[in-house]
Order: structure tokens, then C-alpha cells, then sequence
């Protein structure tokens, strides 16, 4: 495998953009493919079968361009679909949820972490299996927020709807005395002043899209995949639907603006 082949980085939307900033900042040499597969968003309320047939398809899509390691930017397609994609791929291939989880461990005091996602990943249990494989005296209290999602894309971040919904979500976390909270879905970290603000200032945010850079910058080194080219990396996205506003969300959730995107089907819709 050529050290200068691109890192793959997919998710259901557009969300993943988040990892894909933080991967930029941490390793700006690596060129990074990017699907997003906005025709068919979101996974949350997806059955765990279709999940892992459109994780499939967008695995095959990326393989055929040449990545060299596949970094799953969905939490979704994390909790259902990791295992079959780790098992089908012969390249590596890592899941947005055990980075959050390893950040996690390391910053609790009192072994109390909240989570918070959308409902398929807190129906899945995967963080708080994660969580307790790894520390079996954890407590974990988990909430969905679907609302995060539609208010993170529309841009609403710290307007009175979102505090209001913020702070009925995030009751449950508040109650529980957790002293960690990982962000559980790639739209979240945009959220982040605003769920801090709602929860005890003394509770710790772990943001996922950070934890998978660091991740993604050990798993190239340890199989030898960094790019040693002084170059810096280039970034194509690929989308299933060019949704309405399309510009003006990818710039929120990259930081800049981005023109090189290209439209592809991937099986049927």
C-alpha cells in the first residue's frame, strides 16, 4: 500500500465533516476521500440490516479509490455495522465509538459518563457495552437528542429553540452526577457551547470527531501508512443527493469552503 493513498472517511450525512476537519488539523498531509450519503441520511431510523448493506456499498465505493485505512464517521454504522465491514475489509478500518470511549475512561473521576446520540446508537447500547467492557464499575446514563441533528444543520446553535431543547434532553445527564459526557454523534461538537452551558460546568465533554483524529494518526503509524510527503493533502467529497443549502452546511461543519464534490448513486435508494 502507497503511504500516499488517500484516507477514507465516510458517514450518513454530512456530520462526519466534523472528523474529517479534526483529521485535517492533526495530519494536513494525508489527502482524505470523503462520502457522505446524503440521499439516504439518516441512519438513525434504519433497520440494523440496511445499515450494514449501505455501509457495505460505501466501503466498496472507497476501496476502489485506493484508500489505504477507512475511518467509519458514524455512529450509527459504528454500533451496527463495524464488526462486518472489519471482517470483510483487508484494510484497516476504525469506528467513530472506542476513541470516545478510550477519551472517556481517561477523563472520569467518579466513573459516572453520560452519552448522548441519536435513537439507533442509544437503542444499540454499543457505547455503554464499550464502556463497561473496558471498566466493568462504570455507570453509564444514555439519552437520545434527534433534535441535535436538524439544528445543527440549520445552523441554530445558541438560538432559545435549541436551549430550551437542550435542557429537557440533557435533564437526565444533569441528574445522574456524570462527570464525563461523550458526544455521540459527528453533529454534536457544533453543539458544544450550548450543551456546556446546560450541563454542570464541572462535567467534561468528549468529543469524538478529536479522539478519531488522534486515533487515525496512531493506526497509520503503527501500520507504517503515514504520508511522509511535505505536501499538503488533498480533500474530494462525495455525496449521494446535493441537498438544498448544500454549500452552506459544509462549510459549517468543515470550516471552509469547498467546491471539488461530486454526485454518486450507490445501489438503490
Amino acid at each position: 500500500m502507497n503511504t500516499q493513498n488517500p484516507i477514507g472517511v465516510f458517514d450518513s450525512g454530512l456530520g462526519g465533516l466534523t472528523v474529517v476537519k479534526a483529521i485535517r488539523n492533526v495530519l494536513p498531509n494525508e489527502s482524505i476521500i470523503y462520502f457522505g450519503d446524503t440521499a439516504r441520511v439518516p441512519y438513525g431510523n434504519k433497520s440494523p440490516e440496511l445499515i450494514k448493506k449501505y455501509s457495505l456499498q460505501i466501503t466498496d465505493f472507497l476501496l476502489e479509490r485506493g484508500t489505504k485505512i477507512i475511518v467509519a464517521a458514524c455512529n450509527t454504522a459504528t454500533a451496527l455495522a463495524l464488526d462486518t465491514l472489519q471482517d470483510k475489509l483487508e484494510i484497516p478500518i476504525i469506528g467513530v465509538i472506542k476513541p470516545g470511549v478510550d477519551s472517556a475512561l481517561k477523563l472520569t473521576q467518579n466513573n459516572r459518563i453520560g452519552v448522548i446520540g441519536t435513537i439507533s446508537t442509544i437503542s444499540s447500547g454499543v457505547y455503554e457495552t464499550e464502556l463497561k467492557i473496558n471498566n466493568p464499575s462504570v455507570k453509564v446514563t444514555s439519552t437520545p437528542c434527534p433534535l441535535f441533528v436538524p439544528l445543527a444543520e440549520e445552523g441554530w446553535l445558541n438560538e432559545p429553540a435549541t436551549k430550551l431543547i437542550a435542557e429537557k434532553y440533557l435533564e437526565p445527564i444533569n441528574k445522574a452526577n456524570v462527570d464525563t459526557l461523550i458526544l455521540g454523534c459527528t453533529h454534536y461538537p457544533l453543539l458544544t457551547e450550548v450543551i456546556q452551558e446546560i450541563v454542570s460546568s464541572k462535567i467534561k465533554l468528549v468529543d469524538s470527531a478529536q479522539a478519531m483524529a488522534s486515533e487515525t494518526a496512531e493506526l497509520l503509524m503503527n501500520y507504517g501508512l503515514l504520508n511522509d510527503q511535505n505536501n499538503k493533502g488533498a480533500l474530494k467529497l462525495f455525496v449521494s443527493d446535493l441537498p438544498a443549502r448544500f454549500e452552506i452546511v459544509v462549510s459549517r461543519f468543515l470550516g471552509e469552503k469547498i467546491s471539488n464534490v461530486e454526485k454518486i448513486q450507490l445501489g438503490q435508494v
